[in-house]
C-alpha cells in the first residue's frame, strides 16, 4: 500500500476518533461549565462562553444544603454492596467454575434472567416489604436490595475469571497440605486480584450511580447523592447550577478511582476475556 494513502487513512481514523471523544465528553464539559457559572449565565440563550467563574454553587451545595450527609450515605451503601457482592461472588463464581453441570448452567441462566429484568419490576414489591417490616429509609435495606439486584452480574464476572485459572494451581496447593478452602484462599485468591478489583469496580459503579431504587426506598435518612441532586432545582431553575455542581462532585471520585486502578482493570479485563 502506498505510504501516503496509509498516512491519509490513519489521519482520517484519528480525526473520527477525536470527534467521537469530543462528542462523548461534551456533556461533562458542559456540566462543569454550568457548575461554575452564576444562574443568570448558566441558562442564558444563546450560551455564555466567556464568564467569571464562581465556586458559590459548590459552597452552597456542601455547606448550606449538607451534601456531605448524602456522601456518607453513598459511601456506606456502596461499600456495603461491594463487600457483600464480592464475598458471595467469589464463592459462587468459584463453585460454578470448578463444578460445572446442568444445575450450575440453569443457575447461571436464572441469574441472567433476573439481572435482565428492569428495575421498575422490583420497586413496588421492595417498597411494600420495607414499609411492612419497618426497614424503609435505612442503609441496610438499600444495601441488601442492591446486592440482590447486582449479584447475578458479580457472579457471572467472577465465574469468567475463575474459569481462566488452571485447576492445577489449587491441586498443587492441596498436594502441599492445604484443604479445599485453604487452597482457594492462599493459591487462587491472590492470582484473582485483578479480576476481583475489576468486578468490584463495576459493582461499585452500579451501586454508586443507582437512582431509582434509592429514590423509592429512601426519604431523608439513607438518601444517596444521585437522589439528592435530583431534588435541587425541581421547583426553581436558580438551583440548577448547584445540581451541576453535585453531578461533578459525584463524578470526580469515580474518575480518580478508575485512574488509580487502571492497570488492574486492564489486566483484569484481559484475563476475563482470554481463555487460559
Amino acid at each position: 500500500m502506498n505510504p501516503s494513502n496509509l498516512s491519509t487513512q490513519r489521519m482520517m481514523v484519528y480525526g473520527i476518533m477525536g470527534l467521537w471523544v469530543l462528542f462523548c465528553a461534551f456533556p461533562f464539559f458542559w456540566t462543569i461549565m454550568t457548575s461554575i457559572k452564576n444562574p443568570v449565565d448558566a441558562f442564558s440563550n444563546p450560551p455564555v462562553w466567556v464568564f467569571e467563574p464562581t465556586a458559590t454553587n459548590y459552597a452552597n451545595l456542601w455547606l448550606e444544603f449538607g451534601f456531605s450527609e448524602f456522601l456518607i450515605n453513598s459511601v456506606i451503601v456502596t461499600l456495603g454492596v461491594v463487600v457483600i457482592s464480592l464475598t458471595i461472588g467469589c464463592f459462587a463464581g468459584y463453585a460454578l467454575a470448578r463444578y460445572p453441570g446442568k444445575l450450575g448452567f440453569w443457575l447461571l441462566m436464572l441469574a441472567l434472567v433476573f439481572r435482565s429484568l428492569p428495575h421498575t419490576v422490583f420497586v413496588i414489591p421492595y417498597y411494600e416489604f420495607t414499609r411492612m417490616v419497618g426497614l424503609y429509609d435505612t442503609h441496610i435495606v438499600l444495601i441488601l436490595v442492591l446486592v440482590a439486584i447486582n449479584q447475578p452480574f458479580t457472579i457471572w464476572m467472577m465465574r469468567s475469571f475463575f474459569m481462566n485459572i488452571p485447576k492445577e494451581l489449587e491441586e498443587s496447593a492441596m498436594m502441599d497440605g492445604c484443604n479445599q478452602f485453604q487452597a482457594f484462599a492462599k493459591a487462587i485468591v491472590p492470582v484473582m486480584w485483578p479480576g476481583i478489583i475489576t468486578t468490584g469496580l463495576f459493582t461499585f459503579l452500579l451501586a454508586y450511580n443507582e437512582f431509582l431504587i434509592p429514590l423509592t426506598l429512601t426519604a431523608t435518612n439513607a438518601a444517596t447523592m444521585p437522589v439528592a441532586i435530583s431534588q435541587f432545582g425541581a421547583d426553581d431553575i436558580k438551583y440548577w447550577s448547584m445540581t451541576a455542581a453535585g453531578a461533578v462532585s459525584i463524578t470526580l471520585p469515580i474518575v480518580a478511582l478508575i485512574i488509580f486502578f487502571q492497570k488492574k482493570i486492564v489486566s483484569g479485563l484481559v484475563a476475563g476475556a482470554v481463555k487460559g
